[in-house]
């Protein structure tokens, strides 16, 4: 059988099929974006989703020359099928040959890199106002879906574009979804748009003064490409409105929107995961455990998350049983700062949930709206430290980014028990916001020295006494500092100390003056994040001025990009044979200066 995908090698092939042609292209699209779907995983819904408004975005504009910008990027798998990269979406042996989001690296078609939410709409404003300074004409599209409207940034971009006077284009994707149910203001227009055809009064997009257009189904290949054709080469901004079904075309992933927003491998046939999870005991689970018994006993306990309810466990079930202390903002992360402090500084006790990617967007409101105030809120950074995907979604900044902000106390355990410890105590305490760097996934448990308090002074805890060298193992990189403590015993006769700084944000004064005392030569830091700015180079500014050797190991600065984890340790030395050869020649160097 002639299939007409293998056809297609770039978006001028379109241009050549008929209109029964691109229907049945679509439904060939969908066959086989399920099938690589099923085999490597990924964003199953929102690429599901957009495969008749992509065919049709190609059909009727003409990229690279008119500019196409995607706002998360995570619906651009049929975008990519169309633009010279077809064989990593029909060649099983070529399925890892490109990212997941838009990638320049990749194919002039993709303008920027995106993985982040809320973006494309001030994007594309400013490549439309370049575009206008330059004298030159061209259409410029905002493609935005999956909650992505809820996002601060996406908001002073629809206030700014609105005013650009020129041809910009956003296609609204409403599938009624963000990864979970969206929540606010604006979607209940959104939702009023649906029930009236696009007909109610009440438009937030003609208020601010767009043009309108509304298509009650987005999956219908030639309304779609009507639409488009409508607003090709308009000289004023213009919103385009689209429904469409998330997960369209592959029924479990139409019945169970939130879990197919994003699933790994499964089977086609049931629609279960090809590597089921064993039942153990993971932060998630501990930290929803532990929420939901806190919760019950204490109302004024208030779970905020922003469009990430499962980042601490809150499935649509347990969401339902905590009307009043389960908040999902939407994906704005900025507001859910801002909204825990205005809860804290009023006696209520928040918790906000948060992957350490998604902290980023959030800086001026930690210092400004949360720090500067000492409200005492408790962020839950999750995902955090040396990752292997793609470079979007990198979680080995945040220490660097909150460590270093006044009256913030970063804390990062080493194992469960002190994680429960020290939220219990963030909890309580009413004098300063506590951020918390959630180890790794599995649960780990040990014997771990609690303090009563973890306000300052900062109190390191000193697991092993040793010798010449002292290995500050923070966080999750504890249990790597335990193997490196036991090497250097076994193999070289080194005896290490072994230190649980506990603090990502605070320095050990007394602790750190008495390592030189008792005959300490070589400090050592572990931190699983990038080592600028973070916890190392404190320790190393502390000993500036002296004549102890400090070495710090954690990742270089740098965006990486689907390099998997055991090769950025290998990288950055933090395996236990590479950091034992690095401590014993570094002793060795200091014992040579020292020799007459």
């Amino acid at each position: 059988m002639n299939r007409i995908i293998d056809k297609i090698n770039y978006p001028g092939n379109l241009k050549e099929l008929s209109g029964d042609e691109l229907v049945q292209l679509c439904a060939e699209i969908r066959e086989q974006m399920i099938k690589r779907l099923s085999e490597t995983g990924g964003h199953v819904g929102s690429n599901l989703g957009m495969i008749e408004a992509t065919v049709a975005l190609h059909y009727v504009f003409h990229s690279p020359i008119d500019k196409i910008v995607f706002d998360v990027s995570h619906q651009c798998y049929t975008h990519k099928l169309l633009t010279g990269r077809k064989e990593a979406y029909l060649d099983p042996a070529q399925y890892t040959s490109v990212s997941g989001f838009t990638n320049p690296v990749e194919s002039e078609h993709d303008l920027f890199s995106i993985g982040h939410t809320s973006t494309a709409i001030s994007l594309a404003t400013g490549v439309a106002k370049a575009r206008d300074v330059k004298g030159e004409f061209y259409n410029v599209i905002a493609i935005v879906g999956d909650g992505a409207l809820s996002g601060g940034e996406a908001l002073e971009g629809l206030n700014n574009a609105a005013a650009l006077g020129s041809n910009l284009i956003i296609v609204i994707n409403d599938n009624d979804m963000s990864i979970a149910e969206n929540h606010g203001g604006i979607y209940q227009n959104l939702k009023l748009l649906r029930e009236t055809d696009g007909k109610a009064q009440c438009n937030l997009f003609r208020a601010l003064g767009f043009g309108y257009y509304f298509v009650r189904n987005g999956n219908d290949f030639n309304a779609i490409a009507d639409a488009f054709q409508k607003v090709k080469n308009t000289d004023h901004p213009v919103v385009i409105h689209m429904c469409t079904a998330k997960g369209k075309g592959y029924l479990p992933a139409e019945l169970d929107r939130e879990n197919w927003h994003y699933m790994g491998p499964f089977n086609i046939d049931t629609g279960k995961p090809l590597h089921e999870l064993e039942h153990v005991e993971t932060y998630e689970s501990l930290t929803r455990d532990y929420l939901v018994h806190k919760m019950r006993e204490d109302s004024a306990i208030i779970a905020v998350t922003a469009g990430t309810p499962k980042v601490f466990g809150f499935d649509e079930s347990l969401r339902k049983q905590f009307p009043k202390q389960f908040v999902d903002v939407g994906i704005a992360e900025e507001h859910a700062i801002a909204f825990a402090s205005g809860i804290a500084k009023n006696g209520g006790k928040p918790v906000f949930g948060v992957s350490s990617s998604f902290l980023q967007r959030t800086y001026d409101q930690l210092s400004s709206d949360l720090a500067l105030n000492s409200s005492p809120a408790v962020i839950l950074v999750f995902f955090a430290g040396i990752s292997g995907g793609s470079q979007t979604h990198m979680g080995s900044f945040d220490i660097p980014l909150a460590s270093n902000i006044p009256n913030i106390i970063y804390l990062a355990p080493t194992c469960k028990e002190e994680y429960l410890h020290m939220l219990t105590w963030g909890l309580e305490q009413t004098e300063k916001p506590v951020i918390i760097r959630v180890p790794g996934n599995e649960t780990v448990s040990r014997n771990a020295e609690l303090l009563p308090a973890y306000d300052h002074p900062a109190k390191y805890e000193i697991i092993e006494h040793g010798t010449d060298t002292a290995i500050l193992a923070l966080g999750d990189f504890l249990a790597l500092g335990e193997k490196v403590v036991e090497k250097l015993k076994t193999e070289h006769g080194i005896r290490a100390t072994l230190i649980n700084p506990r603090y990502a944000s605070a320095l050990d004064e007394t602790i750190l003056n008495d390592l030189p005392k008792y005959g300490h030569k070589l400090i050592v830091t572990l931190e699983n994040g990038v080592l600028d700015g973070g916890f190392g180079e404190k320790i190393a500014s502390f000993y500036g001025n002296s004549s102890m050797r400090v070495l710090n190991f954690g990742a270089k600065k740098e965006f990486v990009n689907h390099i998997s984890v055991e090769e950025l340790y290998a990288k950055y030395h933090l395996t236990v044979d590479k950091l034992v050869c690095d401590i014993v020649i570094e002793l060795q160097k200091i014992y040579e200066r020292k020799a007459p």
